[in-house]
């Protein structure tokens, strides 16, 4: 009698898997690099280099303050990064088997992934919204600050001052941002992991280009979220389409490239870690026959 293969485990695991592993990595990330994200998200409110801003946060607010709006970004890790890499995986899935098994060729899983982050931006751009609030709170007037003391409170004072559709302010440029982190996260990746044989080499490329392909959007999308309106009531931006014609009439191109190098830490790192855990994942199901 031959050896039995191992069967395939059933159920709703399998299923969830992805999500869970996917949602656990990113707040994992988010932890160490949360002082990283301050530190870029002063720099585009116009509070100096990287080098001033760390110095200033040190002697005005003390250690704390770069992991102020810690609870919103695990909440949008726990949201965003479960929907978009259980949603890459299962989309994947389905169109290999579409595909007959076959490789899929670029340009598909450049759709995937673009789907799948425009799917992860929409479920959790409430919470992006709060980390936001969190950590532009400091920069404003005292009498002008929202003062939120986590998260929840931070989703509950904007839904119940500002409406719940509130909460998804600032979700259009959110979405693309997404869709451009993730176009550039797996067309680089797929190309590079070819020339460079590893999977840290080409995870290093691929952080980069999730860096330049997004950064422009999530500058637009930090001012129109941290924005607030004038003795009149008035906003300094209509809309994300305004807010960037304002931005490339006074600064020029290289104005959506602020804070680039610190940006690019940050993001990279996720990226990085994201490929390396899914490659581990892929390596241990081999194994285990999954």
């Amino acid at each position: 009698m031959g050896e039995e293969k191992p069967k395939p485990i059933g159920g709703v695991w399998p299923t969830v898997k992805p999500f869970v592993n996917g949602g656990a990595s990113g707040m994992l990330a988010t932890c160490v690099i949360q002082p990283i994200d301050m530190i870029k998200v002063r720099i585009q409110l116009g509070q100096g280099s990287a080098g001033s801003v760390t110095k200033t946060m040190l002697k005005n607010e003390g250690i704390g303050a770069f992991y102020k709006g810690l609870s919103a970004g695990l909440l949008r890790q726990a949201t965003y990064t479960t929907a978009r890499l259980g949603t890459f995986r299962i989309l994947t899935n389905k169109a290999l088997e579409a595909n007959e098994g076959k490789p899929l060729p670029l340009y598909q899983k450049a759709l995937c992934g673009l789907t799948a982050g425009a799917i992860g931006a929409c479920v959790g751009s409430p919470a992006d919204l709060a980390l936001i609030r969190m950590q532009a709170d400091a920069t404003l007037p005292a009498a002008q600050r929202r003062n939120y003391t986590n998260a929840f409170h931070a989703l509950y004072r904007i839904s119940a001052d500002e409406g719940v559709l509130a909460l998804w302010k600032g979700a259009g440029p959110t979405v693309v941002r997404a869709m451009a982190l993730n176009m550039g996260m797996l067309a680089s990746y797929d190309q590079s992991v070819e020339f460079f044989k590893d999977n840290l080499g080409a995870s290093s490329v691929s952080g980069f280009f999730a860096a330049a392909c997004s950064l422009p959007f999530d500058y637009v999308k930090t001012q129109i979220q941290k924005m607030q309106p004038d003795a009149t009531g008035k906003y300094p931006y209509t809309g994300s389409l305004d807010c960037a014609m304002k931005t490339l009439k006074a600064g020029g191109p290289f104005k959506f490239y602020t804070g680039f190098p610190v940006y690019c830490v940050r993001i990279a790192p996720h990226v990085m870690m994201t490929w390396i855990f899914l490659n581990q994942i892929q390596k241990l199901e081999k194994k285990a026959g999954l």
